[in-house]
């Protein structure tokens, strides 16, 4: 995270973006006011789905490079909302705003409204670590920590004070990891190195510490890519199970995988969000030309 070139740096579009508006969903067929550059509002919210995360005119700079475009997505509590779009159209940029994980690289910048249950999360009053243990991250690789599996749960609990003695922090890992389905897995090797486990299992492990200190959002950035077909099943099963007491942001470059975990789709292009909505409507029936070419293999 401290390289700056590893960051996804985005030109400007050379050209006029042409504006296209989004329709958020056949059953109400309201469209989405349109803005400069093909940008489209967040659709309209349909009644009992709470906004959790509410991003607004969000323009992200690495040094004198652009990166997102007054990005405004509305993500909606315990749904799955999953980022599309080709390679290094601003995904993962985004997400790393929302727990601030772009306050790690030097040159990075990040001006607009992000807001946490209706709190400015860039506010200078909010605490950064608090702020991430609400907002827990899952990486493309699995990084399990050098320590044992129950070392890599018991980590964050510890470390936040979220346990009054060892009888508690051991109910902790043990609740973390049969929620990530991973406990009966691992239960009589809890002693034994995280990196010795397998690829799935790893991000299955990682997926526990991130919600062993009770966080209210999961943001994951590509989970899946570096798992095989078996793995990469047992992790979108999770998924759908985490989504009942969690909201999920799950960036994918692969479109049958959020058609299938996600409710919710905003397609990115060359750092603009450019049509956002359900996930259905978005796969079935996308209003923008660059969503339903990228959807169909046009580009990527």
């Amino acid at each position: 995270m401290n390289n700056p070139d590893m960051a996804e740096t985005i030109l400007p579009p050379a050209g006029p973006v042409t504006e296209v508006a989004a329709n958020d969903s056949a059953a109400d067929n309201t469209a989405a006011p349109v803005t400069a550059a093909g940008k489209s509002s967040p659709a309209p919210m349909a009644d009992g789905d709470p906004v959790k995360i509410r991003s607004r005119n969000v323009d992200v700079f690495y040094g004198d490079k652009q990166a997102l475009f007054d990005v405004g997505i509305d993500i909606r509590e315990r749904m799955v909302t999953a980022l599309i779009g080709p390679s290094g159209c601003g995904k993962s940029t985004y997400i790393r705003c929302l727990n601030r994980m772009n306050d790690t690289i030097e040159i990075a910048r990040v001006s607009g409204l992000i807001e946490l249950d209706g709190q400015d999360i860039y506010s200078p009053d909010v605490d950064v670590v608090e702020l991430r243990a609400r907002v827990g991250i899952v990486f493309q690789k699995p990084n399990p920590f050098p320590k044992s599996i129950f070392e890599n749960v018991a980590y964050g609990p510890r470390i936040h004070g979220l346990a009054a003695g060892k009888t508690d922090l051991e109910e902790i890992v043990v609740t973390s990891l049969t929620r990530a389905g991973l406990f009966e897995e691992v239960k009589d090797r809890l002693e034994d190195p995280g990196t010795g486990l397998s690829g799935g299992q790893q991000q299955r492990l990682c997926i526990a510490r991130a919600i062993a200190v009770s966080p209210e959002v999961i943001l994951m950035d590509e989970p899946c890519s570096a798992l095989d077909p078996i793995a990469t099943a047992r992790v979108e099963e999770l998924i759908d199970d985490l989504r009942k007491n969690y909201t999920i942001v799950i960036v994918t470059h692969s479109m049958q995988q959020a058609a299938r975990v996600s409710q919710r789709t905003a397609m990115f292009h060359l750092g603009y969000v450019v049509e956002e909505g359900q996930t259905d409507v978005i796969f079935t029936n996308p209003t923008d030309k660059r969503t339903r070419d990228y959807i169909t293999g046009r580009y990527g």
